[in-house]
């Protein structure tokens, strides 16, 4: 019995160090998913005309997602009432059912996104209360959902990881992608109150990236010092690949004030975020102690 109990103990230990160190990876911003293409979904029809429709993830939106004096859009997820989390599954059955590879390069682009955000609630949803996406656990040593087959699209099994880094990244090539979804978080770039359409992704796209850049989340000088969201470190390589084209590329959006101060600073001197879920309830302050705390940390090898 108590050679039993001692294997147990050695078990539970191991266990316990190897979260550890998978939680250790991930604070140091270790294991960022490179863009990695999935050549299937690179199928389109340029001459396509029809449009989706996303007005059923419109309506969730316009009722759940509350813009905030702070400048972070918050989710009412406690408010979600059992008449539309039926509709939000009903419109990700609608996506499912979708054959996208027969639509343009545009309708595309507006309906990974629009499937990713989806997602993204309603796992929030179904595991809700939680005070972070990251409590969410895809698999023993993963932290965050983003591993975790969701959604069948064309007969192939889908993860949130899958659409963001083998089809949104490496497909448009567009650092903007990053302002496009959103985890479920703080310093997240903001979940949009509208759908992304075909016709008007360009221009919600540079909504995004503004609100989130001229937020102090995003970007800011301090006593000459450039703090970043850490977004632009884990995915450097979708803004130039050197602080440099991170720095031009945050000019690129800035307000004159913020460009000014950009244009004295030539490095990333320190990365903040801020896992935190993007509640209603949630604290508008983000304590320094707690940014310090998970400063850098990645989604656990997985986003």
């Amino acid at each position: 019995m108590t050679k039993i109990y001692l294997r147990g103990v050695i078990l539970l230990y191991l266990l316990a160090q190897a979260l550890i160190t998978v939680d250790a990876i991930a604070a140091h911003g270790i294991g960022a998913p490179k863009a990695k293409l999935w050549e299937k979904w690179t199928a389109h029809d340029p001459a396509a005309t029809s449009k989706l429709d996303h007005s059923a993830w419109g309506q969730f939106l316009k009722k759940y997602v509350r813009p905030h004096a702070s400048g972070v859009n918050r989710i009412a997820y406690a408010k979600v009432e059992d008449a539309d989390r039926r509709k939000l599954d009903s419109y990700i059955g609608q996506l499912a059912e979708t054959p996208i590879s027969r639509f343009s390069r545009d309708e595309q682009f507006a309906y990974w996104v629009n499937l990713y955000n989806a997602l993204t609630i309603k796992v929030i949803l179904d595991a809700y209360p939680v005070d972070s996406i990251r409590d969410i656990r895809s698999g023993l040593f993963s932290a965050g959902p983003w591993d975790k087959r969701l959604i069948a699209v064309e007969g192939e099994q889908h993860t949130l990881n899958d659409i963001e880094h083998r089809i949104l990244r490496p497909i448009w090539k567009d650092p903007r992608v990053h302002y496009a979804v959103n985890c479920a978080s703080i310093s997240c770039p903001n979940l949009q109150p509208v759908p992304f359409r075909g016709a008007t992704r360009d221009v919600l796209l540079d909504k995004a990236a503004r609100e989130f850049i001229n937020h102090p989340r995003g970007a800011r000088v301090d006593r000459g010092r450039l703090v970043v969201a850490s977004i632009y470190v884990w995915f450097q390589e979708d803004f130039g690949n050197s602080d440099k084209g991170v720095i031009e590329h945050l000019r690129r959006y800035a307000s004159p004030k913020l460009s000014d101060s950009l244009s004295s600073v030539m490095r990333i001197a320190d990365d903040r975020y801020d896992w935190t879920l993007n509640d209603v309830g949630a604290s508008t302050v983000v304590q320094e102690t707690q940014q310090r705390r998970r400063r850098g940390s990645f989604y656990g090898q997985s986003r």
